[in-house]
């Protein structure tokens, strides 16, 4: 069976490398961004099943992101869940289209189970 790949775009180094670890010790493929820019180079080589994005970054808005995505026609069927730590976040993921919405801090055991929700193997 083929690995499903997830896309995380989390600025945080230290976020990003403990959702990271716990997905692929779990058995995804992972694709890595800090920043749009990279998430619009990494996309390029490879889609992800999955887009995980968070929503204050360096040279954008995960919120706008997710829009942008959702009204792309090669990316808009690939579930997005939107990260933030703001309270105001999670209409602002709802209005943008994403799938799901995690508020920070979160368990890690509930963002592998919406990540499961999300792509059907």
């Amino acid at each position: 069976m083929e690995k499903k790949r997830i896309h995380i775009l989390e600025d945080d180094q230290d976020i990003r490398n403990v959702i990271e670890i716990f997905l692929e010790e779990e058995g995804y493929e992972m694709q890595l961004s800090s920043s749009f820019a990279d998430l619009k180079r990494n996309i390029q080589d490879a889609m992800p099943d999955l887009f995980l994005l968070d929503v204050m970054l360096p040279d954008g808005n995960g919120a706008e992101i997710c829009k942008d995505l959702k009204e792309d026609m090669f990316t808009k069927h690939i579930p997005i869940i939107v990260m933030s730590a703001q309270n105001n976040s999670e209409q602002k993921a709802v209005e943008a289209l994403a799938d799901d919405y995690i508020s920070k801090p979160f368990d890690i055991n509930d963002v592998l189970a919406r990540i499961k929700a999300q792509i059907k193997d």
